[in-house]
């Protein structure tokens, strides 16, 4: 996990601000957190969560604050604990059951958003009621949309130039509930090399005959416009960023082979964030092997196959929608053009 900067909220780092929080030792007793409900950073002091209720909850019960707390064990050892606040209180008897649910889940190496979003799971598991759902929130993103692109390309041993894209898929990402509302997908005639290689094939899985016939790189290019704009992302006031994983796909593929063949680039491909970055800003490690070290890492399952085009860039959205789980906020990592 990365370790915050110090800064003027006394060095615990704010999830908010672009990372996760660090916990350093805790004084006695509490250690200060806030999570109360999309916005951030309302209430110093706690983690206020909504109210658990269930059918046969009193009406005093369901207006009750369940509030998590980092404390101190016996031993030292920090923890976080259910504890009851607020005017109406919770029912001693489901206080405890959230006790004895979390168990072992009141422990936290990583710190509280992996608590939030592990433990409101097995809360909702053992019949918490929908409520639960509106415990897990997610920080305000910078962007309205995330669109998370990953090329393939041919390729050979030794390697061949120019490359040529041959698969361009794009997913768009609400930046609000992380999750995917529109795919762009698309395969590529090559024309410079038209003949994938087997290595090419081996490696993303496309055959010949999936790029054959195809549209050629400006028409993709075209048809990624017209989809841009059907989904509003060229509405000057909807803020969007790509993101990939890696520099390659935006600094050098894309722009290389539009100078080769005489295209222009548009102006929304020339800002992106990549993920791997970002991953190390959360993590405070770098993932040399790309989505697969950030899967193990973040304890994901890969996706599809390494290589293809659109099943990277479902495994990107899954790591970007942990991230922002554990209170990560993304921004642009590539310099202005």
């Amino acid at each position: 996990m990365a370790t915050a900067s110090p800064a003027a909220d006394g060095g615990r780092g704010r999830p908010w601000e672009g990372g996760l929080v660090s916990w350093p030792p805790a004084p006695p007793l509490t250690l200060p957190w806030t999570w109360m409900g999309p916005s951030w950073g309302q209430h110093p002091g706690h983690w206020g969560l909504p109210a658990l209720t269930e059918p046969s909850a009193s009406p005093a019960a369901s207006l009750g604050i369940f509030e998590v707390r980092r404390v101190l064990d016996a031993s030292g050892c920090s923890m976080l604990a259910p504890l009851q606040t607020g005017a109406a209180r919770f029912s001693s008897y489901l206080l405890s059951r959230a006790r004895k649910v979390l168990g072992s889940h009141l422990f936290s190496p990583c710190g509280v958003p992996e608590f939030c979003s592990i433990s409101t799971r097995k809360l909702a598991a053992h019949g918490f009621g929908a409520s639960m759902a509106a415990m897990v929130s997610f920080p305000p993103q910078r962007y309205h949309y995330f669109l998370v692109l990953d090329f393939e390309a041919t390729c050979d041993k030794p390697q061949i130039h120019p490359q040529e894209i041959i698969e361009f898929p794009i997913l768009k990402l609400n930046g609000r509930t992380m999750e995917i509302e529109s795919t762009f997908h698309m395969y590529v005639q090559p024309v410079v090399h038209p003949q994938l290689t087997p290595f090419c094939t081996e490696l993303t899985g496309i055959i010949q005959a999936m790029v054959d016939g195809q549209p050629s790189l400006q028409q993709v290019l075209e048809r990624v416009d017209e989809w841009m704009a059907k989904e509003g992302l060229l509405d000057p006031n909807v803020k969007s960023i790509f993101v990939t994983c890696g520099d390659w796909d935006l600094k050098v593929m894309l722009p290389g082979q539009c100078q080769y063949l005489g295209l222009p680039v548009a102006d929304y491909f020339k800002q992106w964030i990549n993920l791997k970055k970002a991953y190390s800003f959360a993590m405070g490690c770098w993932p040399k092997n790309g989505l697969l070290d950030m899967n193990k890492g973040l304890s994901l399952q890969h996706i599809g196959r390494p290589h293809s085009g659109i099943d990277d860039c479902k495994n990107i959205a899954n790591i970007m929608k942990t991230l922002a789980y554990r209170g990560f906020i993304f921004k642009q990592t590539s310099k202005p053009f």
